[in-house]
């Protein structure tokens, strides 16, 4: 690997996404050095206890491993930690990105935009003008997830994004039930059977206008739901935000490899709570 390698670094809390975001990445970003960090720990605590002081502390000392060992960036693939990142973020000099952000600004820009009457005379107003009336945007996005600790976090950034952008949107958030379940029973058909027959069920019953899979293990169950609104997933977004900020498109901006000594080490690089290996 050349001495000016980019590195990215993804932090994970599900073993089995991993190598998923690792051939995405390199599609993505050819040539660059990917360096993994896999804690199912801390997705766990969050699901029974949710994100406590010690989840919030093993994310901010997981990225500061990353940023000492040299990564550029790091994408954080767990949603429901993305809360507990933007807070270490603070501490850090490197981007550290939520998989789930593009999603989320995705998800407001999907929504209906409002009908929009221009150059409406009103004799009321002053010389007889016109007067150019604009609807907020508003809209409905379904959330669905398959467990209640990812739902809180996507949710609130879903809504903040919405407030940025000024956009009424309505955001509900259910929990798939039984879909976690078969997957942790190997049965990923059934969970991905029972992800589609509700997002179905929020395009139909609910009267969403655009559905968000929360999570980044959703993402193959949305091929198959057929419906005719946006179906949302974070991996493909996540990642091609990763790599904008890897390789920024303006040729006469320095990218995140700019101010950093070269890092020893290649590619595929995967560090767990219980060693590393490559």
């Amino acid at each position: 690997m050349a001495a000016g390698a980019m590195i990215a670094g993804l932090l994970h809390t599900v073993p089995a996404l991993a190598a998923t975001f690792d051939a995405l990445v390199a599609d993505a970003v050819p040539g660059a050095q990917r360096e993994h960090i896999v804690d199912a720990w801390m997705l766990e605590t969050a699901i029974a206890e949710g994100v406590t002081s010690a989840v919030r502390s093993r994310v901010a000392s997981h990225l500061r491993h990353l940023q000492e060992s040299g990564a550029d960036a790091v994408l954080v693939t767990c949603s429901s930690i993305g809360e507990a990142a933007e807070q270490a973020a603070e501490s850090l000099t490197i981007p550290i990105l939520r998989v789930d952000a593009p999603m989320a600004a995705q998800a407001i820009a999907s929504l209906p935009s409002p009908a929009i009457s221009s150059g409406l005379v009103r004799p009321d107003t002053p010389s007889g003008g016109r007067t150019t009336q604009e609807q907020t945007a508003s809209g409905r996005v379904a959330v669905l997830a398959t467990n209640t600790a990812t739902l809180g976090p996507t949710t609130r950034l879903i809504e903040r994004e919405a407030a940025a952008r000024g956009v009424d949107a309505s955001v509900t958030a259910t929990v798939v039930e039984g879909a976690a379940a078969a997957r942790a029973g190997g049965d990923q058909a059934g969970h991905d059977r029972l992800i589609a027959d509700a997002v179905r069920a929020a395009a139909a019953d609910a009267g969403a206008d655009v559905i968000v899979l929360a999570q980044a293990s959703m993402a193959a169950a949305a091929e198959s739901a057929g419906v005719a609104i946006p179906v949302l997933t974070s991996p493909a977004g996540g990642v091609a935000l990763l790599a904008e900020t890897l390789t920024p498109s303006d040729p006469g901006r320095p990218d995140a490899s700019a101010n950093r000594p070269a890092a020893p080490g290649s590619g595929g690089t995967l560090d767990t709570e219980n060693g590393a290996s490559s």
